[in-house]
């Protein structure tokens, strides 16, 4: 099983940067793929970004070119740098963490830290 505990959420006005870090810990097989999603109440959970183990990175539409993920395999961290916030991420941010094994997709979730920006 894998533990993750996120941090750096918070208030932020509009044009704003915030930096969320997640931080994975138990049993870390090596190809894995480390990710964020967000929720607001009543929608579904999306993603919002993930980033492999080879380096390869996926982006929700919405966010592309104002949020960066990146990882730090050594540390088994994930982060997640937003720039140009928009009163529209307003959203709890999920960290997720992902790997196969014997052809089973695996899946853990943080706890989820809060995000609000304000207009």
């Amino acid at each position: 099983q894998v533990q993750l505990v996120e941090s750096g959420g918070g208030l932020v006005q509009a044009g704003g940067s915030l930096r969320l870090s997640c931080v994975a810990s138990g049993t870390i097989f090596r190809t894995n793929t480390m990710g964020w999603y967000r929720q607001v109440p009543g929608k579904q959970r999306e993603l919002v970004a993930a980033v492999t183990s080879g380096g390869s990175t996926n982006y929700a539409d919405t966010v592309k070119g104002r949020f960066t993920i990146s990882r730090d395999s050594a540390k088994n961290t994930v982060y997640l740098q937003m720039n140009s916030l928009k009163p529209e991420d307003t959203a709890v941010y999920y960290c997720n963490f992902k790997w196969v094994r014997i052809a089973t997709v695996y899946d853990s979730w943080g706890q989820g830290t809060p995000v609000t920006v304000s207009s």
